[in-house]
């Protein structure tokens, strides 16, 4: 998934201020510009306090993108996410009340006065912006534009989900500490690539964290899903095909039981890569499913091979359906740093590699 974070601050650093009012930052020219990003992007995320505290809406307001998105079979506006740990949501909120979109909560705790009106997602204690990210990859989402507040923000820059962040300050508008609510600020990692831009009288930077890789992944994901197509069909695994791709550029391609009944399409072709005597540190694996996160086949799974042999980066086409286990590779991975990319549009291929079970 493509994440990327947009937020606007005064001149000292603030999101919002402590008065039960709204407070507008951004100029009528930068919110045009946000409104353009919307539009870029499958869904929509901001926290239940900004939610509580704005009311916002989050509506696609530009009639050609409404009419664009409903050309694609989508609906018109973009779906709408948050996230409340307490679960205080009143179903009255604009959130709920307005626009045409899939609605997503997640919370810690189930939320009754919600039902029929949202998709609320539980999670098993701590939320975390890997497992967002995760679940709305499997309900078809392929890009998110995070709004905030500050504890959102913060948490999808401290676990290295995003890829793309657009500050826009106002440097008209000072609050200082007597007035000021949340305080976000955002500092470039050395490495981004960032851009400064004037919109109408408001400071923009947007720093690139993690470049596309969309046109290398695809091609090398291709391949493994051209391997799975190899496998002898089982009534008791998946077929899988699998690329390692060494920072050399060297590959190894492996299918599911190439050489062993138990092995699966990661193992057979890291297997290849160490027997050449490749070191894996910092190499990548494409895989045409999901990583598995638990077998009874051999002791270790997928995930933690992929771990084990530090991978930095992990791309696959289709989720591990739950035919047999509720898999959790991606997540997993992705709490452990790993860099996870999901290409739904070849997971065809790995359906067709795979229709004997189901």
């Amino acid at each position: 998934m493509r994440v990327t974070l947009s937020f606007a601050t005064t001149a000292d650093g603030y999101l919002d201020d402590n008065t039960p009012e709204r407070l507008l930052i951004s100029t009528p020219g930068d919110w045009e510009a946000v409104h353009r990003l919307r539009a870029g992007h499958d869904a929509i995320l901001v926290g239940a306090e900004t939610l509580r505290r704005d009311d916002p809406a989050l509506l696609q307001r530009d009639p050609a993108v409404r009419a664009r998105r409903a050309a694609e079979g989508l609906r018109p506006d973009l779906a709408k996410v948050t996230v409340s740990r307490s679960g205080r949501l009143s179903p009255d909120l604009r959130f709920f009340t307005e626009g045409d979109a899939e609605r997503y909560v997640f919370s810690q705790n189930e939320i009754p006065d919600l039902k029929n009106i949202a998709e609320v997602i539980s999670t098993d204690g701590l939320i975390t912006a890997a497992g967002i990210v995760t679940e709305l990859e499997k309900r078809g989402i392929g890009s998110l534009l995070v709004e905030g507040g500050a504890q959102i923000l913060g948490m999808f820059l401290a676990e290295g989900m995003a890829d793309t962040v657009r500050r826009a300050v106002n440097p008209r508008l000072t609050l200082g500490p007597e007035r000021g609510g949340a305080r976000f600020v955002f500092t470039p990692p050395p490495d981004a690539a960032c851009q400064c831009e004037e919109v109408d009288g408001m400071e923009v930077t947007t720093c690139t964290l993690r470049p596309d890789t969309s046109t290398e992944d695809l091609g090398y994901l291709a391949q493994a899903v051209a391997a799975g197509r190899l496998c002898t069909p089982s009534a008791t695994s998946y077929c899988v095909g699998a690329v390692v791709v060494l920072p050399d550029g060297r590959t190894f391609t492996g299918y599911t039981h190439e050489t062993s009944p138990t092995h699966h399409a990661e193992q057979e072709a890291i297997r290849k890569a160490l027997d050449a005597g490749a070191e894996l540190l910092g190499a990548s694996i494409y895989s045409s499913m999901e990583p598995c996160s638990q077998r009874s086949s051999e002791p270790e799974s997928c995930t933690q091979l992929i771990l084990r042999h530090g991978f930095a980066r992990v791309v696959f086409a289709l989720y591990e359906p739950d035919c047999f286990v509720a898999c959790r590779g991606a997540q997993t991975l992705r709490e452990a740093g790993v860099d996870v990319r999901v290409y739904s549009s070849l997971a065809e291929g790995v359906r067709e590699a795979n229709a004997h079970l189901q």
